[in-house]
């Protein structure tokens, strides 16, 4: 999973610190490797960046690469723990021994510390690789993605639903009370409906598959009816064109992700949100559109069948740090 910050370090950077980590920490680096290694980081602050992202990256994955149960250590890998974001009572544990642990937890998850807070406190929230299905009081029916969190509030007059982070999809039940669903980019009203949100950090993602969901921005107000069989992004000032709705944006609760035309760098993006560590994309073939279905929960079998398909290879410099390259490179 990657941070804001991350998300503007550029591939080839982030590619560099990979390789001067695996040189550093695989060899016996003498005096003049680590003079080079110091150059080029002093070289750019992108660089630093991309160096504190990599030893975030590969202490997630310290204490497990010291286990002794080779079968406990691809578990781990594998999945998160289905205690997932449940953890409400243990977060005021943590906050209780100190802010230090709390980091230390934050670092090992490799997510941002207001993120992870958000979900621990969030009424349902799902970890790496977990999908969890919910049912609200009135009946609605709630399916949350990976790394996703969602906060409800009922009362007599309304009900609300808050999407803190990721995607949710979401199957109203009848009710006289109207329900919105907030985000940072505006509020969106369900007309009797099925449908999925889907938050990124820079726009929302809005696909009806049965009804009418009508979307008011944050800043600009302005607002835009979205029919069954539509889809739209949007950010906090504008609406933009519909587009047919696309199947994956329902497909994943069933662990499958169906790309239909889905360009090679989205589909690894929501591939990431299944595994721990690093997936990097060469911005070169992340256009390149992928069709078929994928499993989400063999990411490896996913990472097979793409460079199977597509004229592409996969990169491994350690068991936690994934690329995506051309096939030719």
């Amino acid at each position: 999973m990657h941070t804001q910050q991350d998300r503007t370090l550029s591939h080839a950077s982030l590619q560099q610190a990979a390789n001067w980590y695996v040189l550093l920490h695989d060899e016996q680096p003498d005096s003049q490797m680590r003079q080079q290694w110091q150059q080029w980081l002093e070289q750019h602050s992108e660089h630093r960046d991309a160096w504190h992202y990599v030893e975030r990256v590969s202490q997630r994955f310290g204490n497990l690469q010291q286990q002794d149960d080779p079968q406990a250590l691809r578990q781990a890998l594998g999945q998160e723990s289905r205690a997932g974001f449940s953890r409400r009572q243990g977060l005021k544990s943590l906050l209780i021994i100190g802010a230090g642990s709390v980091l230390g937890w934050g670092t090992w998850r490799n997510t941002p510390l207001p993120r992870l807070l958000a979900g621990w406190t969030a009424d349902f929230a799902t970890g790496t690789g977990e999908v969890r299905e919910a049912r609200l009081a009135d009946g609605t029916h709630l399916w949350l993605n990976a790394t996703s969190a969602v906060d409800a509030q009922f009362s007599t007059s309304l009900r609300l639903l808050h999407l803190r982070f990721g995607e949710v999809l979401i199957d109203t039940a009848k009710d006289a009370r109207p329900l919105f669903i907030d985000n940072r980019h505006g509020r969106m009203q369900a007309l009797g409906t099925r449908f999925s949100v889907r938050q990124t950090p820079e726009e929302t993602w809005l696909t009806v598959f049965d009804g009418t969901v009508e979307i008011c921005t944050a800043d600009s107000r302005e607002t835009r009816r979205v029919e069954a069989g539509q889809q739209v992004g949007f950010n906090a000032q504008r609406v933009g064109g519909q587009a047919p709705a696309a199947s994956a944006r329902e497909s994943w609760t069933r662990h499958v992700l169906a790309a239909e035309g889905m360009p090679l760098g989205q589909l690894l993006e929501e591939l990431s949100h299944f595994r721990r560590g690093h997936l990097g994309c060469n911005p070169s073939i992340a256009s390149l559109p992928v069709m078929g279905y994928f499993p989400l929960d063999d990411s490896e079998q996913t990472l097979q069948l793409l460079q199977a398909a597509l004229p592409i290879r996969i990169q491994r410099l350690t068991d936690w740090w994934v690329s995506v390259e051309p096939a030719s490179a």
